[in-house]
């Protein structure tokens, strides 16, 4: 992926394949904050970090404002914390969701590998893609 800093938002873009759109939208919702040269935007190495973080929240169906919740949190120093109490019981049903997350995807792995066996056994021979 990307080494160094500062990257434009074209570098960004396409190294985490999203459009430039996306990542100006991801600035408005205060998930990025690149540094401004004129009209040019440079995100930082922080911002690459943050973006991957927030991609990854997505395909897990996190909304914009929990990933960014998440984040502040992650980057928050002593006091800066509000409503801890809350935060925790958000932190807690986030844990949840994502273990039922992971059930379900090892239910349907074991699922698929018992449909291959069963196509083992229904076409001998048939060829096995690399993978």
């Amino acid at each position: 992926m990307l080494h160094g800093a500062p990257y434009t938002i074209t570098e960004l873009a396409e190294a985490f394949e999203v459009t430039a759109r996306t990542l100006r939208f991801y600035e408005d919702c205060g998930l990025l904050d690149p540094e401004r040269r004129g009209r040019t935007r440079l995100y930082s190495e922080r911002d690459r970090k943050r973006l991957r973080l927030a991609l990854r929240g997505k395909r897990l169906g996190f909304s914009l404002e929990e990933i960014k919740e998440m984040l502040d949190l992650h980057h928050a120093r002593p006091g800066q914390v509000t409503e801890p109490d809350a935060l925790r019981a958000r932190i807690e049903a986030h844990r949840a969701r994502l273990t039922q997350y992971r059930e379900d995807a090892e239910i349907a792995l074991d699922w698929l590998d018992a449909l291959e066996a069963r196509l083992d056994r229904l076409v001998p021979g048939a060829a096995r893609r690399a993978g």
